[in-house]
C-alpha cells in the first residue's frame, strides 16, 4: 500500500531542502521524524510536517498503523522562482530570485513476510572460492607473476612514475616535483 502526500510552493530554495531530504530518504517514518527535530536547518519543519500528513493521511484513509511505515519515494522539485530587483548605486538594479520548492513524498507499508522471506533465499554462487574452473583443451591459461620480495626491492621500485610526466626534459619542473621532502 502506498501512501502520498504533497507539500507545495514552499519558500525554500530547492537545494536547502534536498539536503535534509537526503537524510530521511529509505527510513522507517518514526526514526525519520526523530532525525528531523534534532537536525539543525529550518528545511526541517515543512519536510517534519509533511511527513505527519503523510502519516496522518496513512491512519485515517487507508487505517495503517504509522509504526509499519517507511519513506519509499521523496522527492523535492523546482516550482516557479520570483523575481524581484533590489536597488543599487548608481541607478542600477540587481535581480533577486526567490526559489520556491515542491516536496512529494510517498509512504510504503513494511510487510513482515516479505522480510522472512527475503532472508530464506540464499544466493547460490557458480563457482567456489579457492578453486579454479576446469580447463579445455586448446585454452591457454597465463599463470599469475609472483611479486617481488619486499627485502629485494630497490630505490628504483619504490619511485612513483607518474605517466602524464614520464615524457618530459629534466628541467627546473622535474627537479621541483620530484624531489625528496623532509
Amino acid at each position: 500500500m502506498e501512501v502520498k502526500a504533497k507539500a507545495k510552493f514552499i519558500r525554500m530554495s530547492p537545494r536547502k531542502v534536498r539536503l535534509i531530504v537526503a537524510l530521511v530518504r529509505g527510513k522507517k517514518l518514526s526514526t525519520a521524524i526523530d532525525q528531523l527535530k534534532f537536525a539543525g536547518k529550518f528545511a526541517t519543519e515543512p519536510v517534519r510536517k509533511l511527513l505527519e500528513s503523510a502519516a496522518a493521511n496513512a491512519k485515517h484513509n487507508f487505517e495503517l498503523s504509522e509504526d509499519n511505515l517507511f519513506i519509499k519515494e521523496i522527492r523535492v522539485d523546482q516550482a516557479p522562482t520570483l523575481q524581484r530587483w533590489l536597488p543599487r548605486a548608481h541607478g542600477r538594479a540587481t535581480p533577486l530570485r526567490k526559489r520556491m520548492s515542491h516536496i512529494n513524498v510517498t509512504l510504503g507499508e513494511i510487510v513482515e513476510g516479505e522480510k522472512k522471506k527475503a532472508r530464506n533465499v540464499k544466493a547460490e554462487s557458480p563457482v567456489k572460492l579457492g578453486t579454479a574452473p576446469a580447463h579445455e583443451e586448446g585454452v591457454k591459461v597465463e599463470e599469475q607473476k609472483t611479486a617481488k620480495p619486499v627485502e629485494n626491492l630497490t630505490e628504483k621500485d619504490h619511485k612513483i612514475i607518474d605517466p602524464r610526466r614520464e615524457g618530459r626534459s629534466k628541467g627546473f619542473t622535474s627537479k621541483f616535483f620530484n624531489r625528496k621532502s623532509g
